[in-house]
């Protein structure tokens, strides 16, 4: 069993929002996944997808875009990202997935032999160039649900588990490389952290290593619209 990620896909089946006034790699991007994802991916393999994969606004357009995904190999877990509106209710949303092969994380943690996969959200953190004292709430509440993240995987952990995170936004930053993020993770023992968010002519590192912890950004413009190696 193989695992790998990609996030960002930002998929506008129902939605009038081409990628390609982005810049000129994004013109055909989901094509360019695709193939590299049945390249990759055997129906035993596990894909993590960290948040934005649809602009739709309700669920229904954003299962019309999750079902372009069916037909790729491999069981898909996803967590929510900050432009998936259309993630609205997770039992509603469990309920309507494709096939058995989706997975949906919000709090929570999902088990394949000895890997466990929990995942929330996140937010911006501070030191970022975006945040500003009124993330503050919402940045310590995302810290919140990651402490139910860990109490669900806590619940299933044994001896010689690997514990992945996903989370959407990264988790710290270049002038805050500590966060109540960061700090949980280390208390948690986890041994790798899935995230995505950025795009474009931003700077942050792709893989890096933090106190035993690797890191590492999948946004999918970021990494040549490729899935990447995780396990």
């Amino acid at each position: 069993m193989k695992i790998f990620s990609i996030s960002d896909l930002h998929l506008s089946g129902k939605a009038d929002k081409p990628m390609d006034v982005f810049g000129a790699g994004w013109t055909n991007h989901f094509e360019k996944i695709k193939a590299d994802w049945k390249a990759k991916v055997s129906a035993d393999d596990i894909v993590l997808i960290a948040g934005d994969v649809s602009w739709g606004t309700v669920l229904e357009e954003g299962l019309y875009d999750l079902q372009s995904l069916k037909e790729l190999p491999g069981k898909k877990v996803f967590i929510r990202g900050n432009h998936d509106y259309w993630w609205n209710g997770i039992t509603k949303l469990r309920r309507a997935a494709p096939d058995e092969s989706f997975y949906f994380l919000q709090n929570d943690c999902v088990k394949f032999g000895n890997i466990i996969i929990c995942g929330s959200r996140g937010w911006t953190c501070p030191g970022s160039a975006d945040f500003t004292e009124d993330d503050t709430r919402l940045y310590k509440r995302e810290a919140e649900r990651f402490k139910l993240c860990f109490a669900a995987v806590n619940k299933v952990r044994e001896e010689g588990d690997t514990v992945l995170v996903m989370i959407h936004y990264p988790p710290f930053s270049q002038k805050s490389p500590s966060t109540d993020f960061t700090a949980l993770f280390e208390n948690e023992r986890v041994d790798k952290v899935i995230f995505g968010h950025l795009h474009g002519e931003a700077h942050f590192p792709f893989r890096t290593v933090k106190n035993g912890i690797e890191y590492i950004l999948t946004s999918c413009d970021k990494v040549g619209f490729t899935l990447q190696r995780i396990l």
